[in-house]
């Protein structure tokens, strides 16, 4: 019964923590390498396409010793389906934080748990039962968190930290970010959010037809490349930006190939398929304090006021509302499941 449990809570658990802060790590070494002049269309192919090498073997290897039931035609649709959300949302992320901070893509993450949430009733996988207390939980949290991104949006405010311009790595361009840019780069995040929302909607769909994590990650990650190599080649027509060179633009390759979105797209399978998407989604919120202390800290990034004020939101409707509810709705099994 020990083990069971930890296998169905605390691993998943524990796995979602590791991938938000990994996703928080490769959000930051993007910022840095994008001011080093790296092209987010070069970033997104090389990632995908090395993605999918990196589970290549593994696929190949996950099939042969597992027994699967037959791959069908009617699954590629969908598949195809993953591989144009991902890519889209993968564009309006990365073109977001250019536009702002990596901070600020932490902050906007608090819209994937309300979009999934909307989403999974929409498509009849959240039973809205309005007297039950984690549905109440999980309302009043949609809520929030829309609220909470709403002002880190069109909120920047002032700076309570600046930015350390004398750290090599800094986030913030000497310039600095005008209120504009600011507010388009909230808007494309928000949009990004929402994309990878249907995506955890239809990989769930995905995972109850072919229950096999690896297999299904990698031929998302290959349709994604396949999808994105025409658009990012032709739309970065200068072949000098597509040379690689040995600075943090080639860290942040290389890490987001390994890290990003094999291991993370892995991650979040195995818990879709484990505990549904709305379990998934609610770890977003976590990426803020990381990204943020990450930023601050070690990257000279600066904090606004509209940032912590979201951090605020969030934490306050956590004291409010009672622990149990959710506390309960992040870990016990039920969640997800109403």
């Amino acid at each position: 019964m020990a083990g069971r449990y930890c296998y169905e809570n605390g691993l998943p658990f524990s796995a979602m923590v590791t991938a938000e802060c990994t996703n928080v790590g490769l959000n930051i070494l993007f910022k840095a390498s994008s001011l080093k002049g790296l092209s987010y269309y070069v970033f997104v192919l090389y990632m995908y396409a090395i993605s999918t090498l990196v589970l290549l073997p593994l696929a190949f290897v996950f099939r042969g010793t597992t027994g699967l039931p037959t791959f069908k035609l009617s699954l590629l649709y969908r598949i195809f389906l993953l591989g144009l959300l991902g890519f889209s949302g993968q564009l309006c992320n990365y073109k977001g934080i250019e536009f702002s901070s990596a901070t600020l893509a932490s902050a906007i993450s608090n819209l994937t748990p309300a979009f999934t949430f909307i989403l999974a009733v929409i498509f009849r996988m959240e039973n809205l039962a309005l007297r039950c207390p984690i549905t109440q939980a999980k309302i009043m949290g949609t809520i929030v968190s829309i609220s909470g991104a709403l002002v880190v949006v069109f909120y920047k405010g002032p700076t309570i930290i600046s930015s350390s311009q004398s750290t090599s790595l800094s986030l913030n361009s000497p310039q600095g970010t005008s209120e504009t840019q600011w507010v388009i780069g909230g808007l494309l995040l928000a949009a990004s959010n929402l994309l990878f929302s249907g995506w955890y909607i239809v990989q769930t769909q995905v995972m109850k037809i072919y229950p096999a994590e690896i297999v299904v990650v990698f031929l998302y990650l290959l349709c994604a490349t396949i999808i994105s190599a025409p658009v990012c080649l032709i739309v970065e027509g200068n072949l000098s930006a597509w040379r690689l060179r040995p600075d943090i633009t080639l860290v942040a390759i290389i890490y987001s190939g390994f890290f990003g979105s094999s291991f993370s797209s892995v991650i979040h399978t195995w818990c879709l398929h484990l505990k549904g998407p709305v379990y998934v989604s609610i770890f977003k919120p976590l990426s803020i304090v990381i990204a943020a202390a990450m930023g601050v800290i070690f990257l000279g990034d600066a904090l606004y006021l509209g940032s912590s004020l979201a951090l605020f939101i969030f934490f306050l409707m956590l004291q409010h509302h009672g622990s149990n509810n959710i506390i309960n709705w992040i870990l016990w099994r039920h969640m997800g499941k109403s």
